[in-house]
C-alpha cells in the first residue's frame, strides 16, 4: 500500500539561471551592438565563476540559451566555452520581448533540465517579477552581466524563489 496520495508526485527543484549580457558599447541598430572591451571582461569573469560552481558540483551543468543580439550572443559564447557546452539562440527572448511567453516556454522545458538564459532589461527583471511575485514588473535591478539563480518546483507565476544574486563587482 501506497502511502502517499495516488497520482501525485514531488517534483526536484529546478534551476534556471537569468543573466544580463555584458556592458554594451552604444550604437544603431540596437540588436547590433557590441560588448565593450568592460563587457567582455564581465562576461568572461562571470563564466570562470559559474564553471567553477558547476565543477564543484554546486551547480547542474546548464542548457544555453540566449538572445539573437550580438551582445547578448557575445556575453553567452564565454559560457559555452568555458563550460563546453552548445549554445542555442531563442528568437523570443529580446529586450521587449514578453516574460509571459518565456514562462509558458519554460513550462515545457524538461523538468530535470537547468536553464542558463542570456537576454536583456526590461525582459531580464520582468521574468524575475513574473516567476517570484507572479506579476509583470521590473523585479531586481540587473546591472551589466549580473545572475539571477532561481530554483522551483515548477516554473508557475509566483512559484520561484531567488537563491542568489551575483555581479561582476562581487567577483572580485
Amino acid at each position: 500500500m501506497s502511502s502517499g496520495v495516488s497520482g501525485l508526485k514531488r517534483s526536484a527543484k529546478q534551476h534556471l539561471l537569468i543573466m544580463r549580457h555584458g556592458e554594451a558599447a552604444p550604437g544603431f541598430p540596437d540588436q547590433s551592438r557590441l560588448l565593450t572591451p568592460h563587457g567582455e571582461r564581465e562576461a568572461s569573469s562571470m563564466a570562470r565563476w559559474l564553471a567553477l560552481r558547476v565543477e564543484q558540483g554546486e551547480l547542474p551543468q546548464p542548457k544555453l540559451y540566449a538572445s539573437p543580439y550580438v551582445r547578448a550572443q557575445q556575453t553567452a559564447q564565454h559560457f559555452s566555452d568555458a563550460l563546453r557546452i552548445p549554445l542555442d539562440t531563442l528568437d523570443f527572448i529580446t529586450p521587449d520581448d514578453s516574460p509571459v511567453a518565456v514562462n509558458d516556454w519554460l513550462l515545457s522545458q524538461p523538468e530535470d533540465a537547468a536553464i542558463l538564459l542570456v537576454s536583456h532589461m526590461p525582459l531580464v527583471g520582468e521574468l524575475v517579477g513574473v516567476l517570484m511575485e507572479g506579476a509583470r514588473s521590473r523585479g531586481v535591478g540587473f546591472p551589466t552581466a549580473a545572475i539571477a539563480e532561481l530554483e522551483a518546483e515548477v516554473w508557475a507565476a509566483g512559484c520561484a524563489q531567488l537563491k542568489c544574486f551575483t555581479q561582476p563587482s562581487q567577483l572580485r
